[in-house]
């Protein structure tokens, strides 16, 4: 998969493709207010008390092991709604308008490995920015899964199946280093036009902090507080994490990564307008589709074609515009990649094994003619 197998917009659509989508978005800036804050206050409620639940029933395990099952579920639970529905959302902005102490893009930290403001400077920027753009979006399989003929096949690249799955089992953690990889702060080479927006001792400090107080919140302080069970303690929040971390993997895959996900060169998106990059953003995007209770434990990345075309929409509105954005790209003849989750995910399986093998490019004079 190269560039694009669907033709560029047109000046003309370009522009009539985001006034629409601009229209679309102002319409719905109009309604944010009292229940967004609402919605996110009772969701944070849900994943307070689910996080409680767990624990107790985990704890509980004194008494009988059969409270392992329910509690692992229970803290894995609140864990994937405070990674997902909570942080990524609030660490996008979305709800800042509310004006809450904590729950903002500036104070709020997540439950997981990663630092906030390391992955708001990758993923908010970088990735948002530059969405599929060969050479420019780092999020792009993270430097480590070969997922277009347009990057050079190497060696690794055989085994990435397996790479892929250890990558989805510690995802945090991959998150985490994510920056420092791309910064080449332990290992390899630095590049000339590679530049940080802070210190390789700045991002270390940040990394280890924020890993050492994960790993010392679930895995000593939690077991210690049960001292009798300690073992089975620890166990049981390495397996909520573990039950996380699949999770949120394999949402994001499918939604970035799906068979059908377009791919871009940087050339072809310079001087790039606003219609234009609206229309990049719906052809390297993928929803599925699911249940309200699916949506929300996405964070509705479900409905990851309206989380790239706004961002800084809370997310839970992406539910009812989709279906309105999905008419606006049929009118425009925009491919709007959507099906089931497990169709999806396969997808994604798929593109990830296909790729595992060597393969030439395509010519890009083959595949692009202006409308």
């Amino acid at each position: 998969m190269t560039f694009s197998t669907t033709s560029p917009l047109s000046a003309d659509k370009s522009a009539r493709l985001a006034e629409k989508l601009d229209a679309l978005l102002k319409q719905e800036r109009l309604d944010l207010g009292e229940k967004d804050a609402r919605y996110l206050e009772r969701l944070v409620s849900t994943q307070r008390l689910l996080a409680l639940v767990g624990r107790v029933l985990i704890a509980a395990c004194y008494f009988s092991l059969w409270f392992l099952v329910p509690g692992v579920l229970c803290l894995a639970l609140a864990k994937i709604i405070d990674n997902m529905e909570i942080g990524h959302n609030v660490l996008h902005g979305q709800y800042d308008f509310i004006r809450h102490p904590y729950l903002n893009s500036n104070q709020f930290e997540w439950d997981i490995a990663c630092d906030a403001k390391s992955w708001q400077r990758t993923h908010n920027f970088e990735h948002h920015t530059y969405t599929n753009i060969i050479g420019q979006d780092r999020d792009y399989g993270y430097g480590l899964l070969r997922l277009s003929n347009d990057y050079r096949w190497r060696l690794q690249n055989s085994w990435q199946l397996v790479t892929y799955f250890l990558l989805s089992s510690l995802f945090q953690w991959g998150v985490s280093y994510h920056e420092l990889a791309a910064q080449r702060v332990f290992f390899g080479r630095k590049k000339a036009d590679r530049h940080s927006q802070v210190s390789d001792s700045e991002l270390k400090k940040a990394f280890f902090g924020k890993g050492a107080r994960q790993l010392f919140k679930d895995y000593l302080l939690f077991p210690l507080l049960c001292w009798p069970v300690f073992g089975y303690v620890l166990l049981a929040n390495l397996c909520a994490n573990f039950i996380r971390n699949w999770w949120t993997a394999t949402v994001i895959f499918c939604g970035h990564f799906t068979e059908n996900a377009q791919v871009f060169y940087p050339e072809d998106c310079e001087n790039e307008t606003r219609g234009q990059w609206y229309y990049r953003q719906i052809l390297g995007s993928s929803n599925f589709t699911g249940s309200k209770l699916l949506h929300i434990l996405t964070g509705h990345l479900s409905c990851q074609i309206e989380h790239h075309l706004f961002p800084d929409l809370p997310a839970w509105r992406y539910r009812h515009l989709a279906p309105q954005v999905q008419a606006i790209a049929n009118e425009f003849g925009i491919p709007y990649n959507t099906n089931s989750f497990l169709r999806q995910y396969l997808t994604v399986l798929v593109r990830i094994a296909r790729h595992s093998f060597p393969s030439k490019p395509l010519k890009a004079a083959e595949i692009r003619s202006d409308l």
